[in-house]
């Protein structure tokens, strides 16, 4: 079967597998691409997904937070040059303050005037590629993070405090130091509970297939099949990753001790991350 150098090329860039390893595969899956990838997944050749996207364009993310509400959104350019101009990073947080406060929606004639307007001024195409918002309410912390002076990254955090911890400065510590945490681990989801049931067993199945080519027995097998979920959720989930400040203890781990010290109850109940350029699922 004649398969594209172009898909090729594109599954490795998604699996991390050696170029001939995703051709065969490729071929095995007869050209299907998403066969192609499980292939390599079952052969142990490929890094267990954690959807992290790759960088594709220039642009700059944005962030706000107010009493009631926190917003992130990404605006896209051509070159990074574009990207830490004034009139640039004055749009980019012109347009995430009328999208809070008034209430506009992204395919706004208000917003999309805006856009042109500073395309005529700058010289360069650009486009809101994304924008998103959570509501925060009675006993939440929200707080921002831009990571570097090209706000390339950017991530949002709510963590919820009950009891004394409530209003506590040690919680608002905390949430910042999730946010770091956030910006250098990219979580794929918050907590098991989020992650889709049809990924688990589709990734289930594979760390069952790897282990087969074990030669164990039953017993073992899902021992080792076990081990490799859990290792795997501790990759991808939030509350499960080693805590960026102390990896001896996992995200859960340190809201727990930072509620018990404050006098009641801590828990990371929602995040965002964007990165400029990342593939949207």
């Amino acid at each position: 079967m004649d398969i594209k150098a172009s898909d090729v090329k594109k599954l490795r860039d998604k699996t991390g597998a050696g170029m001939m390893d995703c051709k065969k595969a490729l071929v095995d899956a007869g050209g299907d691409a998403a066969r192609a990838e499980k292939i390599l997944k079952e052969l142990g050749l490929a890094a267990a997904a954690k959807r992290m996207g790759r960088a594709t364009n220039e642009g700059r993310v944005f962030t706000r937070v107010t009493a009631d509400q926190a917003a992130i959104l990404e605006l896209s350019c051509e070159t990074d040059f574009v990207a830490r101009n004034n009139d640039f990073v004055a749009l980019g947080n012109r347009l995430l303050e009328n999208l809070m406060d008034r209430g506009l929606s992204v395919e706004s004639e208000q917003i999309e005037t805006e856009i042109k307007n500073a395309i005529s001024t700058i010289k360069e195409n650009m486009s809101l590629r994304r924008f998103d918002s959570m509501p925060v309410g009675a006993g939440e912390v929200a707080v921002d993070y831009i990571h570097g002076e090209g706000g390339n990254i950017g991530v949002l955090v709510k963590v919820k405090a009950e009891g004394d911890a409530a209003g506590s400065q040690a919680v608002r510590r905390f949430a910042f130091d999730v946010a770091l945490h956030v910006a250098a681990f990219r979580p794929a989801y918050l907590a098991e509970k989020t992650v889709d049931p049809g990924y688990l067993e589709e990734q289930e199945a594979i760390f069952l297939k790897q282990a087969q080519n074990l030669d164990k027995p039953q017993n073992v097998l899902q021992g080792i099949v076990k081990g490799k979920m859990k290792k795997h959720l501790s990759e991808i989930c939030l509350m499960d990753q080693p805590f960026v400040k102390d990896d001896k203890k996992s995200v859960a781990q340190m809201a727990a001790e930072v509620g018990k010290a404050a006098g009641g109850t801590v828990s990371v109940v929602d995040y965002r991350y964007y990165r400029v350029g990342e593939e949207i699922e």
